[in-house]
């Protein structure tokens, strides 16, 4: 396997014979959950893995959003879960309330990527680098902002309660 067939595929991840989209999502997201703490890092692997990502889905794809090609997850995944960054607050929870965040990242993320509204789906319709990656990033980022906005919202219902 070349260098960029091995990028695209995330260490192999998009070999998955069932849903490597999801396979390179989840491996994305255990990569990233150390990385919650140090989020000027997370974002600083999301930037490289969409930089990346455009060079490796280009060459190894040759522009086609080709099923193992999951650098793109990657990325997406890793834009959404800065969001999930913690919080002064979050020292007090337990291990359900350090992961809850994280999990619905994930589960956002995959429900954007695979239902394609919006934004997302435009770049899905482009048949270069930069609607494989593109589609994936914007999945990312809305997903990212509708965590923040719930956290949000937790955090004043917390407020108001007491």
């Amino acid at each position: 396997m070349n260098i960029a067939k091995c990028i695209a595929t995330f260490g192999g991840c998009g070999l998955s014979r069932k849903a490597p989209g999801t396979v390179g999502s989840l491996a994305a997201l255990v990569v990233a959950l150390p990385l919650l703490k140090k989020p000027r890092i997370l974002a600083t692997s999301a930037l490289v893995a969409g930089v990346v990502g455009l060079w490796a889905s280009k060459k190894a794809g040759d522009g086609e959003d080709h099923s193992w090609i999951v650098i793109d997850e990657v990325a997406g995944m890793w834009i959404s879960l800065l969001a999930c960054a913690p919080l002064p607050t979050d020292a007090r929870v337990g291990r359900w309330g350090k992961m809850k965040w994280p999990l619905l990242a994930f589960g956002l993320f995959r429900l954007f990527d695979i239902k394609k509204p919006g934004p997302v789906g435009v770049l899905d319709r482009r048949h270069d680098a930069i609607g494989i990656m593109g589609d994936d990033i914007v999945a990312g980022v809305m997903a990212a902002g509708c965590i923040q906005f719930l956290r949000a919202v937790g955090k004043t219902v917390k407020l108001h309660r007491g």
